[in-house]
């Protein structure tokens, strides 16, 4: 979820003029992560940033998102947008030399589940970096490929936001739904599982799954929609 930070990060800098949202930077084999979509492209790639930023968000893609963290200024910058916009619990901590501590026991980045349905809404609101730069936000943020657990208790035809974070111990989503009765927002990240099993049935995926059934169900009782059976086996 630390990649909501990062984005916004990359839309103060476009807000700015330091950077140009469709202008093309070059990938090197330096800057490959893990073997995602963008780690896997050859030396001397030419992507525009805009690109980046959708996989990024839509994927979870974590080259184009350490690309991203470097574009945007680093930590450091980011993590000032975060205390000027008041943020105060979520900072990212990978590569940033003040925040090497946090990063041993969080890892890339941290945040409270208030703090990020916070910022989800401020983006929902348009009141993130500016108007135009939450609309382009709002957007990316509706294309996630990663839809089987809360986005699977949600109707496909309701919009909705929403970023994914998983490790080996937990498992976390924030989500805002655009209901027929008005938005609503909830965020869940669970800690030191004891299931760290990569399965459908992960303890961590179920209770977010129950969450945002409860949830819907609660603001949108007229509803009375049930998922689709099966759908697990047309799910990444």
């Amino acid at each position: 979820m630390i990649k909501i930070p990062i984005m916004c990060g990359i839309m103060d800098r476009i807000r700015k003029g330091e950077l140009i949202f469709d202008s093309v930077v070059t990938y090197r084999d330096s800057m490959k992560y893990d073997n995602g979509f963008t780690g896997s492209l050859k030396d001397s790639t030419k992507v525009p940033i805009g690109e980046l930023i959708h996989v990024m968000l839509t994927l979870s893609d974590n080259t184009a998102s350490v690309w991203l963290e470097r574009l945007a200024g680093g930590g450091i910058t980011i993590n000032s947008w975060l205390e000027a916009n008041g943020f105060h619990q979520t900072r990212v901590n990978n590569r940033t030399p003040d925040r090497q501590a946090n990063r041993e026991i969080y890892g890339w980045g941290q945040t409270t589940p208030r703090e990020m349905a916070e910022l989800l809404a401020l983006i929902h609101e348009g009141k993130a970096v500016s108007t135009a730069a939450s609309e382009r936000m709002n957007r990316a943020l509706g294309r996630s490929y990663w839809d089987h657990e809360s986005l699977s208790q949600i109707p496909a035809h309701i919009h909705v936001l929403s970023k994914q974070g998983a490790v080996n111990q937990s498992k976390s989503e924030v989500v805002l739904v655009n209901g027929p009765s008005g938005p609503y927002v909830f965020c869940l990240i669970t800690k030191n599982q004891q299931d760290t099993r990569w399965v459908h049935e992960n303890e961590g995926y179920i209770i977010l799954r129950r969450l945002s059934s409860l949830c819907l169900n609660y603001f949108e009782p007229t509803l009375h929609w049930i998922p689709v059976p099966d759908m697990e086996k047309y799910s990444p």
